[in-house]
């Protein structure tokens, strides 16, 4: 049997609480025992029918009032790695030199001044954003009696031969990972905030991506959320062929609860249900709704220690050095507390709430003029167009931020524009206007004229 004491003796010399050890090491003994955490296929039945927030309608006065009783929580823990970066993702810059930091701060006022509520932000940041996005925030955003942020926990990577945890001389920090969003539930139930929350009158909870400028906040899906009676609520869109590597929401054959299946937690040779929009036609946004009294049952029944499945990821200890030593890092996701409410309840919202910058393809897309930035902070489509562009940039060239700043300085009007694929090391001006379907490519650093 594999002995995980120095694991934990390591998160314990670090300053982590016994409750987050006490979890870290529950799933490490399933990865021990053999668990993957994959959902296979004929585990699960697809969900095919989801409510559309458009076709309900509010009361104004019953959303004023659901919308001052809600907190607006961000995970703000995300380093944008994969981009290149190594701050915070939410200090990237994206409209007119405003941070997706600064636009949600806009967001959150404007909304604030509209209706008339204190809407508090909380952001859930982790040891390597906290300092950086406190710095930017404006002081004002913040709500009497509830803090600005609460730190999300840290678990050491472990390798995959021993599964004790991995030595990095070169970079200690390195040595240590978020264990996914899911580590939510461990910290609030730490820190007491929901029985905070309670406490000032609080009733409800949405929680969402930093990085997805989407999920604003929205008064009228609040006041649905209140009179559904459910305790929780994930908001879905429909998905399309852009949408195949998003996570979705299927029911379990063995005892019928609502589950989240993400990527990987799909059998390799399963991939082809997955990602077929037909099968799974919803795919989820990570935008929830929580009812704050069935939260603090859940966590005071389970003790903190809520019962989500186990995402396995296989690493490297140096995501940068592929010949540096592979670990594990266990990790769990929010959304997949879905299974743990009886009264759960699925909602189809609007694509225009589902905006992440996961890759520069997306970032392209958000620096463009297809998109407007309103008055009230929100990202909007243009009149003119239903749906955005599709954009496939050379990784090769442009997947890290600094790359596509250099040859991107400025985004082409792209207006007229239905596809772009750009392969090579091609650069653009920012005076271009791109139309139709467009492929790009080149040998060397060459300018495009439109």
């Amino acid at each position: 049997m594999v002995s995980f004491d120095a694991a934990e003796e390591k998160m314990r010399a670090a300053g982590a609480s016994e409750l987050a050890i006490k979890v870290f090491t529950r799933y490490a003994r399933q990865v021990s025992e053999g668990a993957t955490g994959l959902i296979p296929e004929e585990t699960i039945e697809p969900i095919t029918q989801v409510p559309s927030i458009e076709d309900i309608s509010v009361d104004p006065e019953k959303a004023h009032e659901a919308l001052d009783a809600t907190v607006l929580l961000k995970l703000n823990g995300g380093l944008g790695t994969s981009m290149g970066m190594d701050k915070a993702k939410s200090l990237l810059p994206v409209r007119d030199g405003l941070r997706f930091i600064d636009i949600i701060a806009g967001q959150i006022k404007a909304a604030r001044e509209r209706y008339d509520v204190r809407l508090p932000l909380i952001l859930m940041n982790s040891f390597r954003t906290r300092e950086d996005s406190l710095e930017a925030l404006d002081p004002d955003i913040e709500v009497d009696g509830l803090p600005i942020d609460f730190l999300q926990g840290k678990e050491p990577k472990l390798l995959v031969d021993t599964l004790q945890p991995a030595q990095w001389p070169a970079d200690p920090s390195l040595e240590w990972c978020p264990p996914g969003h899911g580590d939510i539930y461990t910290t609030l139930a730490d820190t007491g905030l929901v029985d905070r929350m309670l406490d000032l009158g609080y009733k409800y909870m949405m929680t969402s991506n930093a990085d997805n400028l989407g999920a604003t906040p929205s008064a009228e899906i609040a006041a649905w959320f209140a009179a559904s009676g459910a305790d929780y609520a994930p908001e879905v869109c429909v998905r399309t062929a852009a949408d195949r590597k998003g996570g979705h929401l299927a029911r379990r054959i063995s005892d019928g609860r609502v589950i989240l299946r993400d990527t990987a937690q799909t059998p390799p040779d399963q991939m082809d249900y997955f990602t077929d929009e037909h099968r799974h036609p919803f795919f989820h946004t990570n935008n929830l709704w929580f009812n704050l009294e069935a939260l603090r049952d859940l966590l005071r029944k389970t003790d903190g220690v809520v019962d989500l499945p186990l995402i396995r990821n296989r690493k490297h200890v140096d995501p940068t050095d592929s010949s540096s030593p592979e670990v594990y890092q266990l990790e769990t996701a929010m959304g997949a507390i879905v299974q743990s409410f009886a009264h759960a309840q699925p909602v189809c919202v609007p694509r225009s709430r589902f905006l992440p910058v996961k890759t520069t393809n997306d970032l392209f897309l958000l620096r463009s003029d297809v998109y407007k930035l309103t008055p009230d902070y929100h990202l909007a489509l243009i009149d003119s167009l239903q749906t955005a562009p599709t954009i496939d940039l050379d990784k090769n060239y442009y997947g890290f931020v600094a790359d596509f700043d250099e040859r991107i300085p400025a985004v082409p009007s792209i207006q007229q524009l239905e596809s772009l694929k750009v392969t090579g090391d091609v650069a653009f001006t920012g005076h271009e206007e791109l139309s139709g379907t467009l492929e790009i490519s080149g040998r060397g650093r060459i300018g495009v004229r439109g």
